[in-house]
C-alpha cells in the first residue's frame, strides 16, 4: 500500500484575516456580555443600597438646619403602628373578657392603620416639634441624663426600685365664695341660709359647661410623644424585681427588633419626653395660680326672634331659671336653671366669652349669637379664684402649646415629599 505524502497546509492571508475577525467578534460578544452583567449587577447593587442605605439617609424634613432622616422617621412610624396595635389588643381583650363594647374604638384604630399617609404626616409633625424642643432645651441648658432615662423606662414598666413615688401633684383644696346678698337676690333658690356680705369659704358645686358653649382651643395642641403601651393584661403578676423588669424590657426590645426598631430610637423617645417636661416647667414657671372667673347662666334658643321674645319676658321680671328649664335648648344647663357654674376665659365660644366677661353682675345681656344659636346671658358673679391642680396643669399645657406654635412659625422648616413614597405599612393586623 503506497504511503501518502503529508504536504503542509498552506495558510493564506485570507484565512488568517478570517480567523482574526472571528476572534475579535468573540471578544466583542464576551465583552458586551460581561458589561451587561456588570451593569445589571450595579443596578441591583445600587437598588439595594438605595433601599437599605442611601434612601434611609435622605431627609424627610429640615428644621432650622437639623435634618430628620428617612430611616429615623420610618422607625418612628413603625413604632406608632405598634402602639396602635397594642391599643387595639387592649380593646379586644376587655371586650372579650369583660363584655365592654369597644367595636367603635377598634374600628377607628383599623381605619388609621389603613391610612399610612396620615400616620406618616402625624409622625413627621411630631418629630418636627421634637427638634424644636431639643433646640430650645439646649439654648436653656436643659439636659437629661442616662440615669433619668433609665428611671423613666423603669417607671413605664411600673418598676420602682426605691419604692413607689408619692404623687407630686395633689388636688388644690379650695371652694367658691358663698353668695352675697346681691347674688342671693339673683339666685334665691341656691340657698336657704341668711345672706352674708362676707366672702367666706364654703364647699360648692359647679355645672359643667355644655358643648354648645365650650370653645374649640385657640391653639393647636402638638401631637404628644408616644408612650409605650403595655401588652394586654395576663394572668402573670407584674414582676417588681430588677430581673423581672429586665426580662420584660428585653422582650419588648426583641419584639421591636422584628420591625427594625432599635433600642436607640426607643430611648430617644423617653429622652425627648423628659426634655419636654423640663422645658414645660421652665417656660411656665411664672404661670399664675389664680385667674379671673365668671359664674353665669344662660338660655339658648334657635332663632333671633325667639331670643328677642324671651329677652323681653325676662326684662319684665320673669324667673330666669324657670324660663331656662322651659325653653333652653342647652338641656344640660337648662335642667339646672341655665347655670353654667364658674369658668375661665377661653372656656366658652368666643362670642359667649366676650359677653360674659364684659357684662355687669346681675345684668341680663342682649342676645348673643354664636354657632350654636342665640344666648341670653346673666352674670351672677366675677372673682379672681385659685386654680385647681387640673386647671393649673391645663393652663401650663396651653401656654406650652402656644410657645410651640410660635416657635414653629418662627422656625425655618422644610419638608420633602420623598416621605410619601416611603411610608411604612407594617406592622399591621393579621389578615382575617
Amino acid at each position: 500500500m503506497a504511503k501518502q505524502s503529508s504536504t503542509p497546509k498552506v495558510v493564506t492571508k485570507k484565512h488568517i484575516a478570517r480567523l482574526e475577525r472571528e476572534r475579535r467578534q468573540v471578544n466583542l460578544i464576551r465583552g458586551i456580555a460581561i458589561a451587561g452583567i456588570l451593569i445589571v449587577a450595579s443596578l441591583i447593587g445600587y437598588g439595594y443600597l438605595k433601599v437599605n442605605f442611601l434612601a434611609l439617609r435622605e431627609p424627610v424634613a429640615e428644621v432650622n438646619g437639623v435634618k430628620v432622616m428617612t430611616g429615623e422617621w420610618q422607625e418612628r412610624v413603625k413604632f406608632q403602628r405598634i402602639q396602635m396595635l397594642n391599643v387595639y389588643s387592649q380593646y379586644s381583650f376587655y371586650q372579650q373578657n369583660f363584655g365592654i363594647d369597644y367595636s367603635q374604638q377598634m374600628q377607628q384604630v383599623v381605619s388609621m392603620l389603613q391610612s399610612p399617609e396620615i400616620i406618616g404626616q402625624q409622625v413627621l409633625d411630631q418629630m418636627t416639634n421634637e427638634v424644636l424642643i431639643r433646640q430650645e432645651a439646649e439654648k436653656r441648658g436643659i439636659t437629661v441624663s442616662n440615669d433619668e432615662i433609665e428611671k423613666e423606662v423603669q417607671k413605664n414598666f411600673s418598676f420602682f426600685p426605691d419604692g413607689t413615688p408619692t404623687p407630686t401633684v395633689t388636688p388644690t383644696e379650695f371652694s367658691y365664695p358663698t353668695l352675697t346678698s346681691q347674688q342671693l337676690t339673683l339666685y334665691p333658690s341656691t340657698s336657704t341660709a341668711a345672706p352674708t356680705e362676707e366672702l367666706t369659704s364654703t364647699p360648692g358645686t359647679t355645672a359643667t359647661p355644655d358643648e354648645s358653649t365650650t370653645a374649640t382651643p385657640t391653639s393647636t395642641a402638638a401631637p404628644s410623644t408616644p408612650t409605650l403601651v403595655p401588652e394586654p393584661p395576663t394572668a402573670t403578676a407584674t414582676p417588681y424585681t430588677l430581673e423581672g423588669f429586665k426580662t420584660q424590657y428585653d422582650d419588648m426590645l426583641k419584639n421591636l427588633e422584628t420591625s427594625n426598631i432599635s433600642e436607640k430610637t426607643v430611648r430617644s423617645i423617653y429622652e425627648v419626653e423628659l426634655l419636654r417636661k423640663k422645658l414645660l416647667d421652665e417656660l411656665t414657671k411664672d404661670t399664675p395660680r389664680s385667674e379671673e372667673q365668671v359664674w353665669a347662666r344662660h338660655i339658648l334658643v334657635e332663632t333671633e326672634a325667639e331670643a328677642s321674645v324671651n329677652y323681653e319676658i325676662l326684662k319684665q321680671g320673669d324667673d330666669f331659671a324657670e324660663l331656662a328649664r322651659k325653653v333652653s335648648k342647652d338641656t344640660g344647663s337648662g335642667a339646672n336653671g341655665g347655670d353654667l357654674g364658674w369658668f375661665s376665659k377661653g372656656a366658652m365660644v368666643a362670642e359667649f366669652d366676650a359677653a360674659a366677661f364684659s357684662q355687669k353682675i346681675g345684668e341680663i345681656g342682649k342676645p348673643v349669637k354664636s354657632e350654636f344659636g342665640y344666648h341670653i346671658i346673666q352674670v351672677l358673679d366675677r372673682q379672681e379664684l385659685p386654680l385647681s391642680a387640673d386647671q393649673y396643669e391645663q393652663k401650663k399645657e396651653t401656654a406650652f402649646n402656644d410657645w410651640l406654635t410660635a416657635a414653629k412659625e418662627a422656625a425655618t422648616i422644610t419638608t420633602y415629599d420623598v416621605w410619601k413614597e416611603n411610608v411604612p405599612t407594617e406592622p399591621n393586623l393579621p389578615a382575617q
